[in-house]
Parts: structure tokens; C-alpha cells; sequence
């Protein structure tokens, strides 16, 4: 599970973003932006479903923290407004453990935002009395506005318990479109286009000290996970989905040539010392440069030209740089074997009940409507949150990137799985998946060792 990487990524968003927040009236009229009365122009025709309940309150519980969970806090207010309801929120950076606690105490939540699919099938597994199967309204939303695949994240042994909440794309190439300008590069739409493209800059820059590709694992104890996720992504484009799904319940082993084929395409580019480390060192350095600093030579230093990272890298880039289509530097989708090949790897929080309390049902569907999606995108103008929800207006996103996740995410025909990681037992999603992933880079350590290794460690 990469919970620890994800908490650092809402709070680079915060620290990058320096979030300031704008109240989002129920029909979402923007001319409420920047004011605390969100009542007077709202529309609560939406909300009728929900019925009065007034008097009535719900209490959530996350793994979002001050400042970046004041824009979950605005989002409810459209919900409040047109119901009645009070909405009671509460972030913890300990919430994996002390959600837990609550759930053995019997005192559990009504609301809690779940990070990992993993957790949400301990949580099952663990107090089944506790947790209640998603109610209908939030079964209704998630068939009509979510790929299918999503559902099946929220679901245990063929249950559906709970929604997504928000979403992150990590099939992103970060690069900088002044640099692919002045060059004459394209974007490439195929595996083949990108390693001829990183063969034409070696050719072009590799004089130069510049490299194609910069890139960095380090992340505390959780090193090797950004690793894990080239993986995933080579896996989705070599082997498919089907096997992706039997890898992560270990029908598929780590050692499988189909794995092991994947692992040396992103070998093809991580561990080529003519690729690799664009101001920043040799192959070796991957494993010593934090993840946040992996992609900045793009644009300190021009000795690097892309950076393989997830949506929401956005907020790492430095004050001032100018993240656009046209601008200091942008993504593109990491491509498949073909053009018409495009898996989606990514991420998300989930919103599962612990009460079928009306209200709390009501909640949970609001959640997973285009209402809520919108009203959180409304309420987040600095930009880094994107949802899943195939009706989330890309207007009300602001930035470029959020939008382009948007807009991949929003396609329910897609082939989308979630980080494999996050679904494996910690023992290897958390554990030997990171650090031999590390080896592989810091010590040279072989593919096969490597491999051999992470399977061996499978409970």
C-alpha cells in the first residue's frame, strides 16, 4: 500500500498549490467565488432526492489534513445547504491506524475516505459488522458515471461497499513543450515513437550531458515505489489487463515471463546509462534522488527532456513555472505498444459507510454524484484534484493537467486498473516490491534476482 507516498503527495499539492478556497453554491453559480454565502443563488433541485434532514449529522473521517482538507470541507456545503444535514469532518495523519482502533472499539465513523483497496478488504475481512455494503443511491451513481472498473475497486468478494472520491492519473510523461518546440520533437503515440524519440535526443544532446529521461525513487521508507509504478504501467501495455488482475492476487507470479518482459522494457529505459539520469547522475543516482526532485532538471538545467510520473507531480514544479499545453512544461499519456492501446494506470480514495442511517446513505450517494464531483472541482481553484466522474465538467477544473486527467479518466469504455501495489499484500506492495525495485536500480541487482525475490516473499 502506498498510503505513506500519498500523504506526501497531498501535501506537496498543498505546499505547491498554496490552496485558497471558494464556497461552491448548490447550482455552482461562480458568481458566489470567493464568498462565504453560498445559499442565495443555490439550486437545490438536484438534492431533492436526499429529502429534509434537517437536524441530522454525518461524520467523516480521512487521511486529509489542514490545509488541503479545507476544499473537502467547501465541497459539502452544497450537500448541508440544500438538506439540512451537517456534515462533521475530521483529518487524521494516523487515520490508516486509527481508523482501525475506532473499528475495534466499536465507534467507527460514519464516512471514512479508505486510500487503498487493500485496506478496504481488511476492513471486510476483519469487522464485517461494522462496515454496511453501499447504498442504493451510491449504486446507481457509480453504474451511470464510472468505468466499470472502478466499482470492482470498491467491492469485496463481490460486494460493493464503496465509491470513488477522487482519482489520479500515473500514465503521465512529463516533458517541457518549449524544448520539444525548439527541437521539432512530437509527441510520440506509440512504445516504438518513445524510444525513437529518446534514441533522436541522445543523438541531438547526449554531447551535451543532456539525457532523455531524468528520474528519482527516493521517497523516506517508502523508496522504490515510484519504480513499482513503471512497472505497472509496462505491465498493463505488454501483458494486458487480464494479467495484470491475476498478478496482483499472485496467480500470475512475479517470476512469470510475461512480468519478467515487462520489466525489461522499463529496464530499456531506466537502467540505460545513455538515457538516464539527466542532470543528475548515472543509473545508480535514480535510487538516491528523492521522487519529488526526479523531474525538475526539465526545467532548471535543460539536461533532461521527460520524466515518467502521475497527475499530480503538478505541484513539485517550481513557483512560477507555467504548467500548460504551450508552456515551461506539460504531460503526455505514456503510450501503448499501439495507438489504439491505451491503459490507464492510476489511484483513488474511496468512501465507505459504517452506518445505513438515511443520512449517512444520502451522503455516501452525494459523494459519488456529478454534483459532489463538481462542487469539489469548485471548490479546489488552485488546482490538484480530479475525479473519476464521467459528468465532472472539465470547466470547472482549472488546471491544464487536472483537466487532461479528467478527460482520460472520464471514458468508462477505458482499460483502467488501479496501482497494483495498493492491492497486493503490504508484505509485497509495501515491502519487497519497494525495496527490490531500489536494488534494482542502486545495485545493478539482475531482473531475475529481482523478480525471484518479491516472489519469495508472498504470504
Amino acid at each position: 500500500m502506498k498510503s505513506v507516498h500519498r500523504r506526501r503527495a497531498y501535501a506537496a499539492v498543498a505546499a505547491g498549490a498554496g490552496l485558497s478556497m471558494v464556497l461552491a453554491a448548490c447550482g455552482g453559480n461562480d458568481d458566489n467565488a470567493g464568498s462565504d454565502n453560498t445559499t442565495s443563488s443555490a439550486d437545490c433541485a438536484a438534492y431533492e432526492q436526499y429529502g429534509d434532514l434537517s437536524g441530522k449529522t454525518v461524520t467523516v473521517y480521512t487521511s486529509i489534513v489542514s490545509p488541503e482538507d479545507q476544499p473537502q470541507i467547501d465541497s459539502y456545503k452544497p450537500f448541508e445547504e440544500c438538506t439540512g444535514a451537517t456534515i462533521s469532518y475530521e483529518g487524521s495523519k494516523e487515520f490508516e491506524a486509527q481508523l482501525l482502533v475506532r473499528l475495534e472499539a466499536g465507534s467507527p465513523p460514519d464516512i471514512a475516505y479508505i486510500p487503498q483497496p487493500g485496506l478496504l478488504k481488511t476492513i471486510v475481512e476483519d469487522y464485517p459488522d461494522q462496515i454496511v455494503p453501499a447504498s442504493e443511491g451510491t449504486v446507481t451513481n457509480i453504474d451511470k458515471y464510472y468505468a466499470e472498473a472502478w466499482k470492482g475497486y470498491g467491492s469485496v468478494d463481490g460486494t460493493f461497499y464503496a465509491g470513488p472520491v477522487g482519482a489520479n492519473v500515473k500514465s503521465f510523461v512529463w516533458y517541457s513543450p518549449k524544448a520539444f518546440a525548439e527541437n521539432g520533437y512530437e509527441i510520440p503515440k506509440t512504445w516504438d515513437e518513445l524510444i525513437a524519440l529518446s534514441d533522436q535526443i541522445v543523438a541531438d544532446h547526449g554531447a551535451e550531458g543532456a539525457k532523455p529521461w531524468c528520474a528519482g525513487i527516493g521517497s523516506g521508507d517508502a523508496t522504490g515505489w515510484p519504480a513499482t509504478d513503471w512497472l505497472e504501467d509496462m505491465v498493463l501495455r505488454t501483458a494486458g489487463g487480464d494479467v495484470y488482475d491475476q498478478w496482483i492476487t499472485n496467480d500470475v507470479k512475479f517470476n512469470d515471463p510475461q512480468i519478467a518482459e515487462a520489466l525489461g522494457k522499463v529496464g530499456d529505459i531506466l537502467k540505460n546509462p545513455d538515457y538516464v539520469n539527466g542532470g543528475l547522475g548515472d543509473v545508480s543516482s535514480i535510487a538516491a534522488t528523492t521522487f519529488q526532485d526526479g523531474g525538475l532538471p526539465i526545467v532548471t538545467s535543460g539536461l533532461c527532456y521527460m520524466h515518467r510520473q502521475a497527475s499530480f507531480y503538478a505541484a513539485n514544479w517550481p513557483e512560477g513555472t507555467d504548467v500548460s499545453e504551450n508552456g515551461d512544461v506539460f504531460a503526455f499519456y505514456f503510450p501503448g505498444l499501439t495507438e489504439d492501446d491505451r491503459p490507464i494506470l492510476g489511484g483513488g480514495e474511496f468512501a465507505a459507510a459504517f452506518s445505513d442511517r438515511p443520512e449517512v446513505a444520502a451522503f455516501q450517494a452525494f459523494l459519488a454524484s456529478p454534483e459532489w464531483s463538481n462542487a469539489k472541482a469548485k471548490a479546489t481553484p488552485a488546482g490538484g484534484w480530479v475525479s473519476s466522474n464521467s459528468e465532472l465538467d472539465p470547466a470547472n477544473l482549472v488546471s491544464p493537467i487536472d483537466q487532461l486527467s479528467a478527460e482520460l479518466l472520464g471514458d468508462t469504455t477505458q482499460t483502467f486498473r488501479f496501482d497494483a501495489s495498493d492491492l497486493m499484500p503490504a508484505a509485497v506492495g509495501a515491502g519487497s516490491f519497494w525495496t527490490e525495485m531500489t536494488n534494482w536500480i542502486a545495485n545493478d541487482k539482475s531482473d531475475q534476482d529481482v523478480l525471484d525475490a518479491i516472489q519469495a516473499s508472498w504470504p
